[in-house]
């Protein structure tokens, strides 16, 4: 995939809960970075973006944020993990001719996350 997302923050609520669905889900490795509310998240190595606290976004309400389509080879085996791991499917496995099959589920923070299984015919 040519555009991929340089960085993305994810507010959370309860860090540990937080870093073990998104390792489960996605094998996501996290570095402690400064305060103890705040982890880089990485990838293969690479520095893909961040699990921080809720009060990193500076505003009174609750952020619900973080949509971000995350490129998976499975979206079955995807659905079953997020399932697995206390998130909650909102959009079932979804056919997108020509692109693929989508499916959308909130995190174990309530985060709305998207993964995709791109179609390579």
């Amino acid at each position: 995939m040519k555009n991929k997302p340089s960085h993305f923050a994810i507010y959370i609520d309860n860090m540990d809960r937080a870093k073990k669905f998104y390792q489960e889900l996605f094998g996501w490795e996290f570095n402690s970075f400064g305060p103890p509310d705040f982890f880089q998240i990485r990838s293969d190595s690479q520095l893909i973006g961040a699990l921080q606290s809720r009060s990193y976004a500076h505003v009174k309400e609750k952020v619900i944020g973080f949509e971000c389509t995350i490129s998976v080879e499975d979206i079955d085996n995807t659905i079953e993990k997020v399932l697995a791991n206390g998130g909650k499917i909102v959009l079932p496995k979804t056919s997108i001719p020509t692109v693929g099959w989508i499916t959308k589920f909130l995190d174990s923070e309530e985060n709305l996350v998207c993964a995709m299984q791109y179609d390579t015919a």
